[in-house]
């Protein structure tokens, strides 16, 4: 038996249910305009009854002044891009705007599809993190007549607005602090820096400060793949096996900083007395581990709070510097 597959729920059918017109079933469920509390009473009782679902995406297409807002991440598996997230959206929302995101995967021409398809929802802005983009990613943005942030990185030229930090500071910050603490066989664990560029930027820029503080970096370890405690880990593990006598060593992020920690407790390795370690982003649980792991804290929340905002402000083009906060902790 073959099944007919079920039609929705039309606008028109709501209104004539109602008996009202198309456009004041429009303004009820977009809560915007003018109409009656009976209207919109009459209007809803129609919609529960007819089990109607608003076409958000026919809507937004439809509308020239959009109050969608695209966010095209590399990873939701990271909590600094959900950081972002919550900040912008909570802003977002304030405002009556609404967020869609997508996920790339570390992948530049994944981000450009995905921003075509964000582009044909005809968004007010498109949020993206870094300033690394394919060439077709950038023009299709330079051609739409919306805003563009880009977030988590300033180092570069923004295409519109831009909000976050220098990695290269950061990656210069790193390394100072190292070396000040008198470390000086220091190595490297990180992850996939051609995909993750800013990680790549605050490693070309802590190598370099080492080697103008006569400490060049020992050793490294890449992992292939994206970054997570495990990874961090076992990087650790293949780093020490390779380079026994480094003293300290500088992670990609706190998710990999963390694994290289729990490495150093499961093998009686004493941090920061025979090993330190610097991790980088500050999250959360870097201070409910015995020792609060040494880092820098970047402020995602309010990257995503102020990019949001100057959305919604319709601010002119420019780059907003947060910095980021050198947390000494206990492990360097």
């Amino acid at each position: 038996m073959q099944f007919k597959q079920q039609e929705g729920v039309t606008l028109a059918e709501v209104a004539r249910a109602a008996g009202v017109g198309e456009s004041t079933v429009s303004r009820v469920l977009r809560n915007h305009g003018s109409f009656s509390g009976k209207t919109k009473d009459r209007v809803m009782a129609a919609v529960e009854r007819l089990g109607y679902v608003p076409n958000r995406i026919a809507g937004t297409l439809a509308s020239a002044g959009s109050r969608l807002v695209a966010f095209v991440v590399p990873s939701l598996s990271n909590i600094v891009f959900t950081d972002v997230l919550r900040g912008a959206s909570a802003t977002l929302e304030a405002h009556r705007h609404q967020a869609v995101f997508a996920v790339t995967d570390y992948d530049p021409q994944k981000e450009e599809a995905l921003v075509a398809s964000m582009l044909a929802w005809r968004p007010t802005a498109v949020m993206l993190a870094g300033y690394e983009h394919t060439q077709g990613t950038v023009k299709m943005l330079r051609a739409a007549n919306c805003r563009i942030v880009e977030v988590l990185d300033i180092d570069g030229i923004a295409l519109d607005l831009a909000v976050g930090f220098s990695n290269h500071a950061a990656g210069r910050q790193s390394a100072r602090f190292l070396l000040q603490r008198g470390y000086r066989r220091i190595g490297y664990v990180g992850h996939d820096l051609d995909r993750d560029t800013r990680a790549g930027k605050r490693y070309a820029t802590f190598c370099q400060t080492l080697a103008q503080g006569g400490a060049p970096l020992r050793a490294r370890h890449i992992h292939p793949g994206p970054s997570s405690v495990e990874n961090g880990r076992a990087g650790l593990k293949l780093l020490l096996g390779r380079n026994p006598d480094l003293d300290a060593v500088y992670f990609s992020n706190d998710d990999m900083a963390l694994g290289g920690y729990f490495h150093c407790l499961s093998h009686g390795i004493t941090v920061p007395g025979k090993l330190a370690i610097l991790g980088y982003n500050g999250l959360d649980i870097g201070r409910a581990t015995p020792q609060r792991l040494s880092t820098l804290l970047t402020p995602r929340v309010t990257i995503g709070q102020v990019a949001a905002q100057l959305v919604v402000n319709d601010a002119p083009p420019q780059v907003v510097d947060l910095g980021f906060q050198l947390i000494e902790g206990e492990t360097a």
